[in-house]
């Protein structure tokens, strides 16, 4: 049972039946190695695909709302302007909704949890902030495509599709970098945060260098293509809103990390990065933060050294790396002891989880606004480094006392999550029920004797799910 609640966004009854059933060994095979595409129950798989932007790509999205944007500001009359680009921000917020309500219908239902548990990771990890220039409506597709299949695989693909991602390009201002005019936002923040680390023996030469290497990598929504003298045609690449430009890159030579980089165009990007997935301190930096995300707030070091000579010996690959974790003495420890608490976003989706298993939500907007009250709203961190993932920032009394009441929300009744977001929409019934054989025949196990001593004074079964929700035992 800890097991499962420390690997998956919550233990529920239906998730601890099929642990039971096929045992832990297959289950984690299942889990590190899933299909494709695990599908979702009908219900949460209807709810997405009745999202506009789905299946689009963001070349399309973007174009379109550019269209609108330019639209909305032509507009001569005052007032009339001023409500086209109310329509317009509005619509850009909500993609960015329902961005989130697809991250959180796959979180509480999806069967590959592993997974799920994975992708908020890399996000966090590879963060970008939605409220940023127009990456409301990118979000999603970064999420889905760039992300979540890549979750499992080799960290080398991972950093890749996010670096021809727009969302980042656009987050950190490589569309902004040419030759003359370097950014090197988006070179110092691949260094610091999503390959090597702080501290890790780079300098302020090899960021210009890795800048000058990313220049003309951007973004590109014109139809047509940019106008080239000839001997640069060739080396145009445009992949939907993705654009390598040679009119911006800097074809100079270029020594990055010691290594000696010919100036030739877009192959040096794949020769940088090939460059940072293989040097020794990415592999220590990601493996301690996954075992800080996993394991504990200061993983043991003979963990990460483990786990690090895994992700050097099989190519960086994160399946490979959470199997040596998992079946390591120090995990099964931290499992023992139980020790880790949870952030916001994995309380909230734990409780949702517990108190509803696959019954459907039908509205994930209180649960945003839950994780928005918490200060770990999705998709909401302004800064590149994404949340703080040790207990230090969660764990205050300001924030106890909102988990309180938000455990007090979910514990009373179904509180707005099965009423559909739509005109003139009914509640449909649904009540919380967490003292069920699940608790009988396990959880009640694992709480001390003051949490039992006050679930005896409960006065409703609101009160005890409510109770049962805001104990240190469910904390973590």
């Amino acid at each position: 049972m800890a097991l499962l609640d420390r690997l998956t966004w919550g233990i529920n009854g239906s998730s601890a039946a099929h642990l039971q059933a096929v045992g832990v060994e297959r289950w984690l095979f299942e889990q590190l190695h899933p299909a494709p595409n695990d599908a979702l129950p009908a219900s949460a798989q209807t709810q997405i695909e009745a999202m506009p932007d789905v299946h689009k790509f963001p070349f399309d999205i973007a174009v379109g709302f550019e269209q609108q944007g330019k639209s909305a500001n032509q507009v001569t009359d005052p007032d009339q302007k001023k409500a086209a680009q109310q329509v317009y921000q509005q619509a850009m917020n909500d993609r960015g909704k329902q961005a989130a309500a697809r991250s959180i219908l796959r979180a509480l239902y999806a069967p590959d949890q592993l997974r799920e548990r994975m992708t908020w990771f890399w996000f966090n990890h590879f963060n970008v902030h939605q409220y940023k220039a127009n990456i409301r409506i990118l979000v999603g597709d970064y999420e889905d495509r760039a992300i979540r299949p890549l979750a499992l695989g080799k960290f080398h693909d991972l950093l890749t599709a996010t670096l021809y991602h727009p969302a980042m390009l656009r987050y950190l201002d490589n569309a902004d970098n040419a030759a003359g005019h370097l950014n090197e936002n988006y070179a110092r923040e691949i260094m610091e945060l999503h390959t090597m680390g702080v501290g890790s023996g780079y300098t302020q030469a090899d960021v210009e260098a890795l800048a000058r290497i990313l220049t003309g990598v951007g973004i590109d929504l014109k139809p047509e293509d940019p106008k080239l003298k000839p001997e640069l045609q060739l080396q145009l690449v445009r992949e939907g809103a993705f654009e390598f430009n040679p009119a911006r890159h800097d074809y100079g030579d270029k020594v990055f990390l010691g290594h000696a980089i010919k100036g030739r165009g877009l192959a040096e990007v794949d020769e940088a990065v090939d460059i940072l997935v293989r040097h020794p301190a990415t592999a220590m930096h990601l493996c301690r933060q996954i075992a800080t995300y996993f394991v504990a707030e200061n993983p043991p070091e003979a963990l990460v050294q483990r786990m690090a000579q895994v992700f050097k010996s099989t190519d960086g690959d994160i399946a490979a790396v959470l199997a040596a974790m998992v079946h390591a003495p120090e995990f099964a420890d931290s499992l023992k002891s139980g020790a880790k608490f949870k952030d916001p976003v994995q309380y909230v989706f734990s409780a949702v989880r517990l108190a509803y298993d696959d019954k459907i939500i039908l509205n994930t907007l209180p649960i945003q606004g839950w994780l928005n009250r918490m200060g770990e709203g999705l998709f909401n961190h302004e800064t590149p480094d994404g949340y703080a993932i040790t207990p230090a920032s969660w764990n205050g009394p300001g924030q106890m006392m909102v988990r309180f009441e938000i455990a007090r929300q979910i514990g009373s009744g179904s509180s707005g999550l099965f009423k559909p977001d739509v005109p003139n929409a009914v509640d449909q019934p649904a009540f919380p029920l967490i003292a069920n054989s699940l608790y009988f025949n396990g959880l009640r196990q694992t709480l001390g004797p003051t949490t039992l001593a006050a679930l005896d004074q409960a006065i409703s079964p609101q009160d005890w799910n409510t109770l049962f929700l805001s104990s240190p035992e469910f904390m973590r």
